[in-house]
């Protein structure tokens, strides 16, 4: 028996306003379908998943990647169209198949699992995931017969007035024995408002047919979201975040003031560590215990080391090692691997080098492309010159360095062991182990002279 997922992505998203597509729209720096597609696998009820798209699909494709299968739907001519346009990766007639929209992030793998388990106890033949809305504008209102049993679903613009007052809608989940769907799929007709392709029609074919179709009720309609707006999309947001924090929380992760707090689904934290006001962790980020965070703090896709502290700084792509203590306002980007106790002050930004233990930069310098050893005194306003306009440098200082304020090492560069570096030196040549490396220009008094003022020009 083979699973499939059928996740109906190629609309534009007009209301978004965005040149992305909608499901590709971020949330908590991460697309809205790559939430779906994660917890599909987490339900491990999903042998296949397919992903139908349209409207710039290469951004999708880049997105997911070959987690999913493609089908594309070159015209957008409604959601039984869309299905339709995976139909030829639905091979296996004994199983089953869920489809769902792109757009509903909040969805998560225990509802999928529960939602098939039911499906497959009442041997449903076709099973629609409703909810209760006390304000159901805009979604398909679920019709019930005289006995309480599904019998249509009926999109808002064709809706009566009665209709309208209903407020168990369609969430737009559907689970259907793969032997019905393109049967089904292929006797929807466009004689409606919008003159689209409903997918919501199956459930008047099927039961016409006398096949079982039944519904699925979810008690917590939150996880239904469907993303529509930029509106809808911060209340998905707030929803996310506060699930995370109290989950973070109850496991021993301190937050102080945790409606300030953001921090991405991905995310490992582990306990006995704070997070102060204001901090953003996003992206597949680990904060290992012990570690005090913020406030004002954003990382991204980083390692962080035991008994770090990190405040006020900006951290991407990076690791910073055990006991090291970063910021205020310190930036480390593109691969920057801070080793155990450095010291990374403030105004001091580390892009793509690595640094022993015991590194210091205390304020106002930058490491670009460069390889540090241990023990090594990077002073204030020192910079390394990677960058020649055309290609990037490397600078390699040994251990027990000592690099005056001010000064400037030209790459490709190496400082051996024990060296000194004179504060106001631009160096462009390699200094052996144990030497002093002055470069700059004598001083020069000129005694006895006196400027003359600057006389102002009347206008």
């Amino acid at each position: 028996m083979r699973r499939y997922a059928i996740i109906l992505a190629a609309g534009k998203g007009t209301r978004m306003k965005t040149d992305l597509p909608k499901c590709a729209y971020p949330l908590l720096k991460k697309p809205m379908i790559a939430y779906i597609v994660e917890h599909l696998y987490k339900s491990t009820v999903i042998d296949e998943l397919i992903t139908v798209v349209g409207h710039k699909k290469e951004v999708l494709q880049e997105i997911l990647n070959s987690t999913v299968k493609y089908a594309v739907q070159e015209e957008q001519l409604g959601t039984g169209h869309a299905v339709l346009a995976a139909k030829d990766y639905i091979k296996d007639m004994d199983g089953y198949t869920i489809i769902l929209p792109g757009d509903m992030p909040l969805i998560d793998a225990s509802v999928i699992k529960e939602a098939i388990e039911e499906h497959n106890e009442f041997r449903h033949d076709l099973t629609v995931v409703s909810t209760i809305l006390e304000e159901p504008f805009g979604y398909g209102r679920i019709i019930r017969d005289e006995a309480g049993y599904l019998n249509s679903i009926v999109e808002e613009n064709d809706a009566s007035k009665d209709e309208k007052k209903i407020k168990e809608i369609n969430t737009g989940i559907y689970i259907i024995d793969n032997r019905f769907l393109i049967p089904a799929l292929m006797k929807i007709k466009n004689k409606n408002a919008k003159n689209e392709y409903y997918l919501t029609d199956i459930v008047k074919i099927l039961k016409d047919e006398l096949k079982l179709v039944g519904t699925y009720l979810l008690k917590n309609s939150h996880k239904a979201m469907g993303v529509n707006d930029l509106y809808t999309l911060s209340k998905a947001e707030n929803i996310l975040r506060y699930n995370i924090n109290k989950e973070l929380m109850i496991k021993g992760v301190a937050m102080i003031n945790p409606d300030t707090i953001t921090i991405g689904q991905n995310v490992v934290i582990e306990e006995n560590v704070t997070i102060h006001p204001n901090t953003y962790i996003t992206g597949n980020s680990i904060i290992k215990r012990g570690s005090t965070i913020g406030p004002n703090t954003e990382i991204h896709n980083s390692i962080i080391g035991e008994g770090v502290t990190c405040k006020h700084s900006l951290v991407y792509n990076s690791e910073i090692k055990n006991h090291s203590k970063v910021g205020p306002f310190a930036h480390l980007r593109d691969g920057a691997i801070i080793g155990e106790s450095n010291r990374i002050g403030n105004f001091v930004e580390v892009k793509k080098s690595v640094t022993g233990n015991e590194f210091k930069a205390s304020h106002l310098a930058y490491i670009g492309d460069a390889e540090i050893g241990n023990n090594v005194n990077f002073g204030c306003g020192s910079i390394t010159v990677n960058y020649d306009g055309v290609n990037k440098y490397k600078t390699i200082i040994g251990n027990d360095v000592f690099v005056g304020c001010n000064s400037n090492l030209i790459a490709p560069i190496k400082i051996d062991d024990n060296a000194m570096i004179a504060a106001g030196s631009t160096l462009d040549k390699n200094v052996p182990k144990g030497s002093l490396a002055i470069a700059r220009a004598y001083q020069v008094n000129k005694e006895n002279y006196i400027r003359k003022p600057v006389k102002k020009i009347k206008k």
